[in-house]
């Protein structure tokens, strides 16, 4: 793999000129330098390369990340993500601020939920086609949710099938124009002296913002580091989110919750890293094999998600059979491994 820093004549003339770089840790889609300038300064630079399996296109995630970052740009006082510099679309770069990163916090969940909030609601109708829609679980998510519950001996109610339909119709993220990360895990928030900020939008959308909320109940879903949350700062964090955004747009949060959960359960895509998404039902291999991402397993990964789901919809209009099944199927995975965790409760940054 090459080291040295990929960056051209007219972004020098920009930005400034390298005097040292480094390479840093990123995933197999990016490589990612921290560059000293001469006379000064320091800046990150980014190139997008074709690593990462299925959807891996560089030059589509590259024209997003670019997109989501102008649009994040928008934020002032304080910013949200890094400023952008410079670009350089022909070989997938990209300049931007460099950030000092204080660490970890044990009271980092409002502030997280601040800079969610405030990000998402840069952008409104006037934004429609600028960043892809969010794209949310199928009806084929669903069969392979049942086909779940049966393959472990569990009863469906009968009035599943129809409000997992609903459930589908009411996630259409159409009537939505929140600026979604895509990935807003720990690692990609940056605790920085005037809050938090939001790097790699390489998966950037538009849709609704309850869908991110919801990492926090779910157990961060798209994050290898998933945990999670205890009741009494969960709802804290929950209720800055809720009034950062209505502060901000003068209106209530749209849509609910437990619909958002409840997407996220039944993606089987949501079990395994990026790299191998859309290759496989993966909630059809769980009765079978615990594969594990970062720290925990698969049915670890479900087992929380179920209880969430559950808890969120005890008195749920449209999801209360779901709920229903959703605690028997957790009681089912208990039953057939008592050895299965709870997810950790901790900041995965603070982890070994």
């Amino acid at each position: 793999m090459p080291t040295r820093v990929p960056i051209s004549d007219a972004l020098r003339s920009a930005v400034g000129d390298p005097a040292e770089a480094v390479l840093l840790d990123s995933s197999p889609r990016s490589r990612v330098w921290r560059v000293e300038l001469r006379g000064g300064g320091r800046v990150v630079v980014k190139q997008i390369t074709d690593g990462g399996g299925a959807g891996s296109d560089g030059d589509t995630r590259y024209a997003r990340e670019v997109a989501a970052l102008r649009l994040a740009g928008r934020a002032t006082a304080p910013a949200v993500s890094p400023a952008l510099l410079g670009t350089d679309p022909a070989a997938r770069v990209m300049v931007l601020e460099h950030l000092d990163d204080l660490g970890a916090s044990d009271d980092w969940m409002p502030g997280y939920a601040e800079a969610l909030a405030r990000l998402h609601a840069l952008t409104g109708p006037a934004d429609t086609g600028t960043l892809p829609a969010w794209s949310g679980p199928t009806a084929a998510d669903a069969e392979s949710f049942l086909a779940l519950a049966r393959a472990l001996d569990v009863p469906v109610p009968p009035a599943v099938p129809n409000e997992l339909a609903g459930l589908l119709d009411r996630l259409d993220p159409t009537p939505h124009h929140a600026l979604l990360h895509g990935d807003p895990c720990p690692g990609n928030d940056l605790r920085t002296a005037t809050g938090v900020r939001f790097v790699d939008f390489e998966q950037a959308a538009s849709g609704n913002g309850l869908v991110e909320l919801a990492y926090l109940r779910i157990g961060f879903p798209t994050c290898w580091c998933a945990m999670s949350v205890p009741a009494a700062p969960l709802a804290e964090a929950e209720e800055v989110y809720r009034a950062t955004w209505r502060s901000l747009t003068g209106t209530d949060v749209a849509g609910d919750l437990a619909d958002a959960c409840a997407g996220w359960l039944i993606r089987g895509d949501a079990l395994v890293e990026r790299a191998h998404r859309e290759s496989a039902d993966h909630l059809a291999r769980v009765p079978a094999e615990d594969f594990e991402w970062g720290h925990v397993s698969a049915r670890e990964r479900l087992v929380h998600r179920l209880g969430a789901v559950a808890d969120l919809t005890r008195d749920h209009d449209h999801l209360h059979a779901l709920g229903r099944l959703g605690n028997a199927l957790a009681a089912r995975l208990l039953e057939r491994w008592p050895a299965l965790r709870p997810l950790p409760s901790r900041d995965a940054r603070s982890w070994d």
